[in-house]
């Protein structure tokens, strides 16, 4: 059924994919599959067309309330826009349930959705509309601005229609002319649904192509083995949708299992609290780094609903852990995901926390830490971690596929030890490792020293050059509100570090700072601190 082959055409040569495997009955699928069906339409079609599928300030959404709606928007793609079967589409906007209705839509009409953050700027936009091709656009009216700026250097890009807008031709207009049923396209379990491209951690971004298939499997690993949410669950959380971390955690985990999901569009702490409150949420998605600011505040809320909390996006540093841990009484699940694997591969149930570890290769997966010949490290040795299981890596046209999977497994780029008992402990991004006078240092081993010391509220650590050692150690301190930017508190810090980890891991420079470079999913861009160390006087 595909028409538009540019996503088939632009795959990585079948010999440069990762092993892909299906070990357990679950993952069993069939040949021909279209997610939106599994995930929408199969429960409606089952009798939960009544259930509460999307929460927001504003109102309830049910199954059957969202598949109609979907159903009106892939009739507007295809009636109106012309949307052919393997197009791209750009999805432009925050969390809410118009959002959420245009991912399934997209879906249903054999398109190829590709969610961009909110906050990316037209040279940004112009860089993942010209390495996709996109042809077809639908954005939330308040974010037209960029957008509109990017437009006239994107000659793919023909049709595009906004939504929460009183013009004639928005998508809200058009919708409701169209008919709430719709035949969702016949697409292969192996057709591309979704290019995500990656969060720019480190640079320039890549587009990660992912199949239906793949947006079933990461509902059937990680949230079944570890998270086990039933049908009374209620899903919320910080990360974009157009994040995998918050795709699956905050639209396809709860609809898989009978769930329903709070979209709220923006979460400072405090609004994260109150909407747990309001809404009884009983799973929360967010980043490390929030963890530590809702701690904070906790006492002040009822959050007696919440009940499980995972955190991905980055290293879950210990001292964040027990903070939260301290205030909540909630064991964080931690785990490990990436934009090329979909999501989460390595992780834990609360009951088998080790601390300073992120967990197994969880049901589905299997990981090892492997040399730079590509063999196994010894238990207790820094190497390369490398996955394999139902989904993996293939980059839209990119030479660095062939970096990223070598020998059937994917590299995901990060440095970990696995212990005696099998838990994998992370180190660092392999590029993150700090090599100084001899020595290896992880910089989030040394972040996890200063954010256990009181005066800390957020660090980064990374390598900067050195005539005598080649690197040194240098932190970026975040005080917390009332704290002097004083010198002795820097040499205060320092000895804190060496009592905490081994003396040789300690920051020669610290610098206090006002904030630190983050994506819009709360990554530290440490690439930014190794650059602004380079180019400091």
């Amino acid at each position: 059924m595909i028409v538009d082959t540019f996503a088939r055409d632009n795959l990585p040569p079948k010999e440069q994919w990762p092993e892909f495997r299906f070990d357990l009955p679950e993952l069993q699928y069939p040949a021909r599959m279209n997610c939106a069906t599994v995930l929408l339409d199969d429960p409606v079609r089952a009798g939960h067309g009544a259930r509460i599928a999307i929460r927001a300030p504003d109102g309830e959404c049910s199954y059957a309330q969202l598949l109609a709606q979907a159903n009106r928007i892939a009739n507007v793609l295809v009636r109106d826009m012309g949307l052919k079967p393997g197009n791209r589409v750009l999805l432009r906007g925050p969390n809410n349930p118009m959002m959420a209705a245009c991912w399934f839509a997209v879906f249903k009409a054999g398109g190829i959705c590709v969610g961009t953050m909110p906050l990316l700027r037209a040279k940004e936009l112009i860089e993942i509309v010209t390495k996709a091709e996109i042809s077809h656009a639908l954005c939330d009216q308040r974010l037209e601005a960029e957008l509109n700026l990017a437009l006239p250097n994107c000659p793919s890009l023909k049709k595009t229609c906004f939504w929460y807008s009183d013009a004639k031709d928005s998508l809200d207009a058009l919708s409701k002319k169209q008919s709430t049923a719709f035949k969702n396209i016949d697409t292969s379990a192996e057709d591309v649904a979704l290019i995500a491209f990656t969060s720019g951690t480190t640079g320039k971004p890549k587009g990660t192509m992912h199949f239906h298939r793949d947006v079933i499997a990461m509902c059937d690993c990680f949230p079944r083995s570890c998270l086990k949410p039933t049908q009374d669950d209620i899903f919320i959380g910080t990360p974009p949708l157009a994040f995998t971390f918050g795709l699956g955690g905050l639209l396809c985990f709860p609809l898989r299992f009978g769930a329903s999901s709070a979209l709220v569009e923006r979460l400072p702490p405090e609004t994260l609290l109150e909407s747990i409150r309001k809404f009884r949420a009983t799973i929360l998605f967010t980043a490390p780094t929030m963890y530590r600011a809702l701690a904070a505040l906790w006492k002040d809320y009822d959050l007696s609903s919440l009940r499980k909390c995972v955190s991905a996006g980055e290293a879950l540093p210990d001292a964040t852990r027990q903070l939260f841990k301290q205030a909540s009484g909630i064991e964080i699940i931690d785990g490990i995901g990436s934009t090329e694997m979909i999501h989460i591969f390595i992780s834990h149930a609360p009951a088998h926390v080790k601390r300073g570890a992120t967990g197994h290769a969880i049901p589905g997966y299997t990981a090892a830490v492997l040399d730079d010949n590509g063999e196994r490290c010894a238990p207790g040795q820094i190497g390369r971690l490398a996955v394999k299981g139902p989904t993996g890596c293939r980059y839209l046209a990119d030479e660095r596929q062939k970096s990223y999977v070598q020998n059937g497994w994917n590299l995901t780029g990060d440095a970990y030890v696995m212990d005696m008992d099998g838990y994998f402990i992370y180190q660092a991004r392999t590029d993150d490792m700090i090599i100084s006078a001899g020595y290896n240092i992880a910089g989030p081993e040394v972040e996890g020293a200063l954010l256990s010391h009181p005066a800390v509220a957020e660090c980064g650590v990374v390598g900067v050059p050195d005539e005598e050692r080649g690197m040194i150690v240098k932190a970026y301190v975040v005080l917390r509100a009332g704290v002097e930017e004083k010198e002795e508190l820097k040499k205060n810090l320092q000895e804190h570090v060496k009592q905490n980890i081994a003396p040789y891991k300690y920051p020669r420079e610290v610098e206090f700072v006002a904030s630190l470079p983050r994506t819009e999913t709360g990554k530290l861009q440490r690439f930014k601190l190794r650059n602004e160390g380079r180019t400091a006087p």
